[in-house]
């Protein structure tokens, strides 16, 4: 048998280390549907889960079905994941729903492709960062992370599983073509360096007096299903027992202890980084591989004289309204290029307290540098 954790250097596909990730992450469990450029995790993970013990591989029917498999292993104990790209992840967006309203720990991987329907299979797109959010029907939150690079890719998952376990939902690791189909290095820490969080199981409760959605809890011991405990699970308005509890203050009631789940542990929840802000004038906002251009063109903007720095959005949902509203009150201007013709410029605008001006992408390529100066010295002017 082959090790979980393959500590050390590697020179690796972007997709390959989504899949390290989520096995050193303790993944048991993958149902999937292949789907370009989401193909490659799958792969990945299918041989990798016949080299170590206790893991479950199973390709479903279609995306459909790939959701509601891993809810289900989820519900059995399992750590499990699903990869796919945005036509598939629109068939997933009812049962991510399940997932929310039913709260059980999953991560969703989506490497994004451009759209809309078949679209452009094989380029890039950042057009999906809105359908992460708002994508399933009712008030879904979600905890979404967008890497940048192959050693993010591998680290975000990891983050995603442990953020899944600790708050008891869904979570959607959200990368591109790019990413996900570049090759690059990738460090792999050893196992014992690799923090993992676990969800919170019952202890010394009668399983006859077990409440899968006790109200003691803002986020519920969670038991295995079979091992005796009462684990009725619906999509309905439920009640702590689990059972349909369809009306007005039953729903509000659940309905604020899961989004409480959220704005309680925010500043846990939100990650961002900041470069070269502290004297800058004009800001750009932006997240995932888009960041790189970004970086790249500040320093050339700095080098002109041009006093100009980064927010990356890590944690892309929740949104860091606290951290845009601080940043606006210190910059003249913001920037917010993005791989979709202008999706996430939206909510920076919404908590902004300055000019915000929107970089779209309308040709499924991240921005070369010179395309982000050219915007940069339009608005030093």
């Amino acid at each position: 048998m082959s090790e979980r954790v393959l500590t050390g250097e590697h020179f690796i596909l972007g997709d390959y280390a989504i899949s390290e990730g989520a096995m050193a992450a303790g993944c048991s469990f993958f149902g999937g549907y292949p789907i370009t450029p989401a193909s490659q995790v799958a792969e990945r993970i299918s041989r990798r889960m016949l080299e170590v013990k206790d893991c479950e591989y199973i390709q479903m029917e279609d995306e459909i079905g790939s959701m509601a498999a891993i809810i289900g292993a989820s519900c059995a104990g399992a750590k499990s994941m699903t990869a796919t790209s945005g036509p598939g992840l629109s068939l997933m967006l009812e049962n991510i729903g399940l997932a929310y309203m039913m709260e059980v720990p999953c991560v969703i991987v989506n490497v994004m492709r451009g759209g809309p329907s078949t679209g452009m299979p094989t380029l890039t797109s950042q057009g999906d960062i809105m359908q992460a959010k708002w994508g399933s029907h009712g008030d879904v939150e979600m905890i979404a992370y967008a890497p940048a690079t192959i050693q993010e890719a591998f680290d975000f998952t990891i983050k995603s599983f442990n953020a899944s376990e600790k708050y008891r939902t869904p979570v959607m690791l959200l990368t591109d073509q790019i990413t996900g189909l570049s090759t690059g290095n990738l460090v792999i820490p050893p196992e014992e360096e690799i923090k993992l969080e676990y969800r919170r199981v019952p202890v010394d409760v009668n399983k006859d007096d077990y409440l899968p959605y006790d109200d003691n809890y803002l986020i519920p011991p969670m038991a295995i299903a079979g091992e005796g405990y009462n684990t009725h699970m619906t999509g309905l308005t439920h009640d702590e027992l689990g059972y349909p509890a369809t009306f007005p203050k039953a729903h509000e009631k659940l309905m604020r202890r899961l989004e409480k789940k959220f704005t309680d542990n925010i500043d846990d929840i939100v990650e961002y980084q900041e470069y070269m802000l502290e004297d800058a004038d004009i800001a750009i906002v932006c997240y995932g591989t888009e960041s790189r251009s970004v970086n790249r063109a500040i320093i050339d903007a700095r080098d002109k004289g041009i006093k100009v720095g980064m927010f990356r959005a890590i944690t892309v949902w929740p949104f860091p309204e606290k951290q845009i509203r601080e940043l606006s009150n210190k910059v003249k201007k913001i920037i917010v290029p993005e791989g979709n013709l202008g999706q996430y410029v939206h909510p920076v605008r919404e908590f902004a307290d300055c000019e915000v001006i929107s970089l779209p992408s309308y040709n499924t390529q991240i921005h070369p540098p010179a395309d982000i100066i050219d915007v940069i010295e339009e608005a030093n002017q």
